[in-house]
């Protein structure tokens, strides 16, 4: 399974062809975008039980209480992570936010449920949850940047046909579109199909739309 994620993210990382967080973390105890094949320069290189050294990567999650972020969450759980990599979920919570306005959206406890659900299906993948107040954009930068994240992975939701009709974009397509723009490291948005299709709609910089059938 390792080596066909490798595989897969090298093709949609390639030109060619289309306040303080509180955290916690579950384990045993980066794929950074270059001019031609961006694929490793943030990738750890550690030394495992029996003396070899494998390289590691982590991959970011941005989630919250939608059901797109929660796929977005699995497909990079099952499609990009591999054994020994760190998979951080960060959930944002808004500037705003105080104990008194609790509700399932902003709850910190969101990203822990989360990680643990991932830790469950996965158990060979590091998990951590970090849960940070603050703009959606700006957090995002600096955890990238600080945390020398490989692999960032976004949910999207199917589009309105109105909004379609309207050439409207919405808030959150928007961001997405913003980090697959901006960001140095690989950006992928992901979207799952209705049943009757199946599959992912995968975006990059490079790639809008890529079905999926997996």
């Amino acid at each position: 399974m390792s080596s066909s994620n490798s595989s897969f993210l090298r093709q949609l990382s390639s030109k060619q062809g289309c306040n303080k967080p509180t955290s916690k973390r579950w384990g045993h105890g980066s794929l950074k975008q270059i001019e031609e094949g961006m694929y490793n320069n943030n990738m750890e290189k550690n030394q495992n039980e029996n003396g070899l050294f494998v390289m590691k990567k982590r991959v970011m999650v941005v989630v919250d209480q939608s059901p797109h972020s929660k796929h977005a969450m699995m497909w990079a759980l099952t499609h990009v992570t591999n054994k020994a990599d760190i998979l951080t979920l960060l959930h944002i919570v808004s500037p705003n936010y105080s104990e008194n306005d609790y509700n399932s959206s902003s709850s910190p406890y969101l990203a822990t449920t989360l990680g643990s659900l991932c830790k469950a299906s996965k158990p060979e993948v590091e998990v951590e949850a970090l849960v940070i107040q603050g703009p959606r954009m700006a957090t995002v930068i600096s955890q990238v940047k600080k945390l020398e994240v490989s692999v960032l992975v976004l949910g999207q939701k199917k589009p309105s046909p109105f909004l379609n009709c309207l050439c409207f974009i919405s808030s959150k397509d928007e961001f997405v579109e913003r980090c697959i723009n901006n960001l140095e490291c690989l950006t992928i948005g992901v979207r799952k199909q209705s049943k009757g299709v199946g599959g992912y709609l995968i975006s990059t910089r490079w790639h809008k739309n890529f079905w999926l059938l997996a």
